[in-house]
């Protein structure tokens, strides 16, 4: 497995793991529960693990439809 995606948003990741997929590649979410941990639910980042085969096409789709574009 390998990581494409590091966030501290759920929401995020939750975009992460539908927009892939859609694009019929499996996804899945690591650190989900750390959070607990230490308390707050944004210091430890989840991630976005997808397979080795799969990661560089999905870092691309991922950036590609990424609903957060710096603004011109």
């Amino acid at each position: 497995m390998q990581e494409v995606l590091r966030t501290g948003d759920p929401v995020r990741a939750s975009w992460a793991i539908a927009t892939l997929a859609d694009a019929g590649i499996e996804a899945v979410l690591a650190d989900l529960n750390t959070h607990m941990l230490e308390g707050s639910g944004v210091a430890i980042p989840r991630r976005v693990l997808t397979t080795s085969e799969d990661a560089s096409r999905a870092r691309w789709i991922l950036k590609t439809n990424d609903p957060v574009k710096p603004a011109p």
